[in-house]
């Protein structure tokens, strides 16, 4: 069975990272984080307006595009790749409990609002980080079996390791009723599971093709460290585990747009890839840089630390593993 992109969303992969590729290459980046909402209000506006990454899961009813999770996941993980800063990940959470849970009424009224670039987010449990917080025009929260529009969230932001996620705390979730909060929980957990899988492999992408160019150019006993083979086998050892993630969190994505019966056991299962994965991959990136890695001027601990965010955002992939059902 072959199992790839399809030739729309390969593009749409393509469209994406030649965005990303103008305006969040590494300066842009940090300027992003520097900037009073941690992240590029511009590169988001391109990404809904001209790409409608926004849109994707969301119905052609709601002024959406009509694809599914899947295509969103595809997107997350070029965002991955990059490391900008972008609030698509709780946007898309939200979208997912929207759909899942919300009243026809609420969808009608929210899910156009998203669809054209509204930043989105959602609160599952009390008193914990919640992403985008303080930057997000639609908070809702699952409050007992209940799905609620915050009124007013009183969100403020929370200092993070990685500055590259943005998340701040609420200070009430009261407000409007417009679902049922257990429907949109379930929902939640899947689009929240694989979409931070699908920023893991992204991560390990970028750890890997920094790693082999940075091998390319570092001379060290008169040749390329590249070319020593202790090296090469760790480098290989580096896209072995990408493929093995990337292929888990496509069949978890896969399943999560499809609705399958054993979507939950798929998302925990990619999770616990990717997360090992990206774990794993960030520190040899740093090893194998060297000195330099260990430095706020390179990029690899940008890397480090997104990849110990993840982590704590899906819960720790040994977590994810003894959850699957066997």
């Amino acid at each position: 069975m072959e199992f790839a992109l399809s030739e729309e969303q390969a593009e749409l992969a393509s469209i994406v990272r030649a965005v990303l590729a103008k305006q969040a290459d590494p300066a842009a980046v940090r300027a992003a984080i520097a900037a009073p909402l941690g992240y590029d209000e511009a590169l988001w506006a391109t990404l809904c307006e001209q790409v409608g990454v926004a849109a994707l899961a969301i119905p052609e009813e709601h002024d959406g595009a009509g694809a599914t999770f899947f295509e969103t996941a595809v997107v997350l993980e070029e965002l991955g790749r990059s490391l900008a800063p972008s609030p698509l990940l709780a946007t898309a959470v939200a979208t997912a409990a929207l759909r899942a849970g919300g009243t026809d009424d609420a969808k009608g009224r929210l899910l156009p609002r998203i669809a054209a670039g509204e930043v989105a987010t959602v609160a599952l449990e009390p008193d914990q980080p919640v992403l985008d917080a303080d930057r997000a025009a639609i908070v809702l929260a699952v409050v007992g079996d209940d799905l609620v529009e915050v009124t007013d969230p009183g969100a403020t932001w929370t200092e993070s390791v990685d500055q590259t996620i943005r998340v701040g705390r609420l200070a009430s979730t009261d407000g409007e009723v417009i679902g049922s909060g257990s429907a949109a929980r379930a929902a939640i957990h899947l689009v929240s599971t694989v979409g931070t899988s699908a920023l893991a492999v992204g991560l390990c992408d970028r750890a890997l093709r920094m790693t082999v160019d940075y091998s390319k150019e570092r001379v060290q006993f008169g040749r390329p460290i590249g070319s020593f083979q202790a090296l090469k086998h760790r480098m290989a050892e580096m896209l072995v585990r990408l493929e093995l993630a990337r292929s888990a969190t496509w069949a978890a994505a896969y399943a999560v747009s499809r609705g399958t019966e054993d979507a939950a056991d798929l998302a925990r299962a990619a999770a616990s890839y990717a997360l090992d994965a990206a774990s794993d991959l960030a520190g040899e990136c740093v090893q194998l840089h060297g000195g330099i890695a260990i430095t706020w001027e390179h990029d690899a601990q940008l890397v480090f630390k997104r990849a110990h965010a993840l982590a704590h955002m899906a819960g720790p992939p040994h977590v994810q593993r003894a959850a699957v059902r066997l």
